[in-house]
């Protein structure tokens, strides 16, 4: 059997030291054919002037977080695509049990668990809801085996390329900068009919941060999370969304951007695609709001 490329797409915006670090980690763990690709978005503070010959380094300006994974998924010609951000700590072989898994033609995706840079601070095994403000929070408890979770973290997520191209598939264009970007894949790929996997043989290092590098619009921010809704709820969960973000600063803002987008294209583009509802995945994994 051959084993499958993988191609690992790192998207940066002013990471200074941490993306050589992660680069140079990534060059240290991988199998020797792999594909490391670097979107830089726009940073201001040199940090992807002097990348290894072996990166294929990308510049571009502002897109965000979902359009810079998908403009390196184009890019990348591996049959494993995973997106990483670009403050991680790896692991010899952490990518093993993760191609491994994405052998089953059911799995569309797949993460490991998460732990704070330097290992002192609680470990995540995938994500939740919390309510219709669409908060999320981290399963703590780590799994026995490979577990289903209703989010991946996307700072470290594996799919294979077919599922990336799929129609609907990849990241959300209609997405701005940053926020809610991996809700949204993990919600959409469960009603397209995959599975999604936490991985616990795997755990990786992420640097979380108390600020961002570099700006993010709030009515942006709280308009990804009314597109989600938007895209792949049904009416009344929807209003429940709504009316919950409805007391937000700037609602009216972010709520002008969803309306002027191509929110109902893409709610039926992907209504006519998936084999699940709504409804199945909050009773799949008891979310009662």
């Amino acid at each position: 059997m051959t084993t499958p490329r993988i191609s690992v797409v790192v998207i940066s915006r002013n990471e200074g030291n941490f993306l050589r670090r992660t680069v140079d980690n990534l060059i240290d763990t991988l199998p020797g054919d792999a594909e490391i690709i670097v979107v830089d978005d726009g940073s201001t503070d040199h940090s992807a002037d002097r990348l290894p010959r072996r990166v294929l380094l990308h510049r571009a300006q502002g897109l965000g977080v979902a359009k810079s994974r998908n403009f390196g998924g184009r890019q990348a010609t591996g049959d494993i695509l995973i997106f990483a951000d670009a403050h991680l700590g790896l692991d010899a072989y952490w990518w093993r049990p993760l191609t491994r898994h994405l052998e089953d033609p059911r799995v569309g995706a797949v993460a490991p668990g998460i732990a704070r840079w330097r290992d002192d601070g609680p470990r995540g095994w995938g994500l939740r809801f919390k309510g219709p403000q669409m908060d999320v929070s981290w399963f703590h408890r780590k799994p026995k085996g490979p577990a289903a979770v209703p989010i991946l973290p996307g700072c470290c997520l594996a799919m294979r390329r077919d599922v990336f191209e799929r129609a609907g598939g990849g990241w959300d264009n209609g997405l701005e900068q940053r926020g809610n970007v991996d809700n949204e894949v993990s919600v959409r790929l469960w009603l397209l009919g995959y599975e999604l996997l936490i991985v616990p043989d795997v755990l990786v290092r992420h640097r979380f941060r108390k600020t961002s590098p570099f700006p993010v619009g709030w009515p942006q921010y709280l308009h990804n999370r009314l597109r989600l809704a938007f895209v792949h709820f049904g009416p009344e969960r929807l209003a429940r969304v709504v009316s919950s973000l409805r007391g937000y600063p700037r609602f009216g803002e972010a709520m002008a951007l969803a309306v002027e987008g191509d929110a109902g294209a893409r709610r039926r583009e992907i209504f006519s695609l998936r084999t699940r509802d709504d409804d199945w995945y909050f009773d799949k994994f008891r979310l009662h709001w």
